[in-house]
């Protein structure tokens, strides 16, 4: 296997500011959860084949409809910087400037094709470093950029666009929208009308609070200060990609009666496989993260989904029916948003702390109304698309998406879904075995 480093080659690098100045006065409060991960960051990748009429994109075309762009979404244009009044753990409370700084361009090529691409092995294990410039924020935090947009292009004509987006800015939806939208600008349609809800002066440092707040779903770890990286694993975490056919949750079903929604039939099959996979090491609680309810509301990107932790029963879930744990899950679990907004950045005693929420706990991630998909590029849906997390801690991460074109209200599962996780060793291929 080549190393990954030799894949791709030809770097160069430049930047896209908003058409328009935003203005000095407009800062982004960061809420709690925001701050909760901070330290995760998204990498989407979406892979497009040439056809014999292509003429190739210039990165003049695709640039262009970005300065225009921004001027919606300018705060993934904007820099970190801290309130004024300093703190122990790292200086005032993080917000965003949304001072026009820009999104970082980044253009590379590789001498494989598109199908060779797809065709290797452990590709979703580095698609996401590869294909997605792999950045995090700081330790110069006031000049770090919070998107990177990646252009490589193959030798067979393809190409491919990564996304390399800071999580503390938005979510997977955010991020999916942010794209799509680009596209539809690229397109020739209409930019939406800014949106100045966010506008306002830089915030203040918040004193500490006095009572002590627990949040199953975090874990708290060193503090980063500004260089916002954790390297707490005990463990070397691989992302590997599936396919589960709907064929194959109908089968755990029972004929009649009701049945949980799929997001929860499927995280129960998967805690149940991974439950048998680590043996006396089962995870007991884990984390579910979902879409929350104003994730196609807006053009501003933003954390807005649900976190919730539920605990197993008195069984142990390796012996468990498939579809009274979907129930039991569905019914019980618990919010924490309330209590992670009650925190905002600070430990159990009020004082400024750093956390991880994705793999503090076995964490699945509902992600079928993602439209990962909706990206066009001269009329043309991508062949493949893919999204992964990074900083993900010990217990891992499953995500759940649409397959290609299935995404939207009464289209999920049409096709299955694709799964993809991010787990210690060969966990996700000893996954994979296990639920076929």
């Amino acid at each position: 296997m080549v190393a990954a480093s030799k894949l791709v080659h030809g770097l160069k690098l430049s930047s896209v500011v908003p058409a328009k100045i935003a203005g000095d006065n407009r800062a982004r409060e960061l809420t709690g959860l925001d701050l909760a991960v901070k330290l995760h960051y998204l990498r989407g990748v979406y892979f497009f084949h040439s056809t014999a009429e292509d003429v190739p994109l210039r990165i003049e075309s695709l640039k262009e409809p970005m300065f225009r762009w921004l001027e919606t979404s300018y705060p993934a244009a904007g820099r970190i910087r801290r309130a004024e009044g300093r703190a122990s753990g790292g200086g005032g409370r993080p917000f965003v400037k949304c001072n026009d700084g820009g999104v970082r361009i980044v253009e590379a090529r590789s001498e494989k094709t598109v199908d060779e691409w797809l065709a290797m092995e452990d590709h979703a294990n580095i698609d996401g470093k590869v294909l997605a410039y792999d950045q995090v924020l700081g330790p110069d935090l006031g000049f770090t950029p919070l998107v990177f947009v990646q252009f490589t292009w193959f030798k067979c004509g393809g190409m491919s666009v990564g996304l390399s987006w800071a999580h503390v800015l938005g979510d997977l939806f955010s991020a999916s929208s942010f794209m799509n939208m680009w596209g539809r600008v690229m397109a020739g349609h209409a930019s939406p009308s800014p949106n100045s809800t966010i506008d306002g002066a830089a915030p203040t440092s918040r004193p500490p609070r006095s009572t002590a707040i627990v949040v199953s779903s975090l874990r708290q770890v060193e503090p980063v200060g500004d260089h916002w990286i954790t390297t707490s694993n005990r463990t070397t975490m691989r992302t590997h990609t599936f396919h589960v056919t709907s064929h194959r949750v109908c089968g755990v079903l029972p004929p009649n009666g009701n049945c949980p929604s799929c997001f929860y039939v499927l995280s129960a099959l998967l805690w149940k496989c991974i439950s048998k996979i680590r043996g006396v090491d089962w995870p007991r609680a884990v984390t579910v993260v979902c879409s929350g309810s104003s994730y196609d509301r807006c053009y501003l990107p933003g954390n807005h989904m649900t976190v919730g932790t539920v605990e197993a029963g008195d069984s142990p879930v390796s012996v468990s029916d498939v579809a009274e744990l979907a129930s039991w899950m569905e019914k019980h679990t618990v919010s924490e948003n309330q209590r992670i907004e009650e925190m905002a950045g600070r430990d159990g005693s009020g004082k400024p702390s750093d956390y991880i929420l994705y793999g503090s706990n076995l964490t699945f991630v509902d992600l079928e109304y993602a439209d990962i998909y909706g990206l066009e590029l001269k009329g043309q849906k991508p062949a493949y698309a893919s999204y992964t997390i990074h900083g993900v801690g010990d217990e891992g991460v499953i995500l759940i998406l649409p397959c290609k074109g299935v995404a939207g209200v009464g289209k999920r599962g049409m096709n299955g879904w694709t799964i993809t996780v991010t787990l210690p060793g060969n966990e996700g291929l000893e996954l994979e075995k296990e639920i076929k």
